[in-house]
């Protein structure tokens, strides 16, 4: 993706100068930028940042779904705000999302307080990158042990760019297609991240995100007994791990929950990637991540080893990571719109 080149880069060395040079570098859009509410909703960071905390005091694994509602959103037609439409051919019945991406209420009580006190300004897209950047604060651990990005403006946070405007359709096709499955190969989740100009340390460290959160039983089951038809549980998977989560998914529809960072269940830490290298990442989607040929002929290999020694550097990858992903095909100018109602476009 190209930056628009509107050629008014100060020829100092300024804060601001750094964070523009850094977008351009990173293949941002530079029609994004850091202080676009600053005078049309000054306040905007603060009250996204209180009604994330709500959603979270009330429900922890909150933090997770909104983190997810950002990828998926961004992954089909850019980050422009369609994962929210309502409608049988939008995008939340496409079988990556259907009973499974959560958040929209939250989403909707965050912008009727955004509307409050700026009404018709802010877009839902902008929305869910901030809330999933406040989910990523309010769910980490400890201080940032360096930053290596501009954008990272110290401790465990970074400066969102904003001014995405809101799409006017949804995209069941693509969010079917462009999504990655919990069973699909790695070749084929690194496809799907090359798609959208995503490379394979953006494959891991956005893979991180599962140190929070939880999975049902039906994005797992198929390894825990007859996998791929061997009459046993998937071999990559811990023996005991895989014999706990049997007693727990046959008593249920499938729809029965766990964590998918067994023991660090709540924290944004790097425990995800130290489970891969004992065999217990919960999809099989994560465990390729580390086991088996593909791994070993990638660099996702090497990157799920460094994570799990150097917690700073996998919380400063997934933070350029986010910053990428969430600059994927934005709608600016007079393209799209702003929603009054994140469900709906605009009559």
């Amino acid at each position: 993706m190209e930056g628009s080149g509107s050629g008014k880069f100060s020829t100092g060395y300024s804060c601001l100068f750094m964070i523009n040079f850094l977008m351009v570098c990173l293949g941002v859009e530079s029609a994004l930028t850091t202080d676009f509410y600053k005078d049309s909703c000054p306040n905007l960071t603060t009250i996204v940042r209180k009604e994330v905390k709500i959603a979270i005091k009330a429900e922890t694994r909150m933090a997770a779904s909104l983190i997810r509602l950002h990828f998926h959103d961004c992954f089909v037609n850019g980050c422009d705000g369609s994962v929210l439409l309502d409608g049988s051919d939008g995008e939340k019945f496409a079988f990556p999302n259907l009973n499974s991406a959560r958040g929209y209420e939250v989403v909707d009580t965050i912008k009727s307080s955004v509307e409050s006190n700026c009404p018709g300004v802010v877009s839902c897209a902008d929305i869910l990158a901030i809330a999933a950047r406040d989910s990523f604060l309010l769910s980490v651990g400890r201080p940032m042990i360096f930053r290596r990005n501009p954008l990272q403006s110290g401790g465990n946070t970074w400066k969102v760019p904003l001014g995405r405007r809101d799409g006017l359709v949804a995209n069941q096709t693509g969010a079917n297609s462009g999504l990655p499955f919990p069973t699909d190969s790695l070749a084929t989740i690194s496809q799907k991240f090359a798609n959208v100009g995503l490379n394979e340390t953006d494959v891991v460290s956005l893979s991180g995100a599962h140190t929070i959160g939880l999975a049902r039983c039906t994005t797992f089951s198929n390894r825990l007994s007859n996998f791929s038809g061997t009459g046993s549980p998937d071999s990559t998977m811990d023996s005991e791990m895989a014999s706990d989560l049997l007693e727990l998914c046959q008593a249920g529809d499938g729809n029965t929950t766990t964590s998918l960072d067994q023991n660090s269940t709540d924290l944004f830490d790097n425990h995800y990637f130290k489970n891969l290298l004992n065999g217990k990442g919960l999809l099989s989607s994560d465990q390729i991540l580390y086991t088996g040929d593909e791994a070993a002929n990638s660099t996702t290999k090497s990157l799920v080893e460094s994570y799990s020694s150097d917690s700073g550097l996998f919380l400063s990858d997934f933070i350029n990571s986010m910053i990428k992903m969430g600059n994927i095909s934005p709608l600016t100018g007079n393209d799209g719109e702003i929603r009054k109602n994140c469900r709906v476009v605009n009559s």
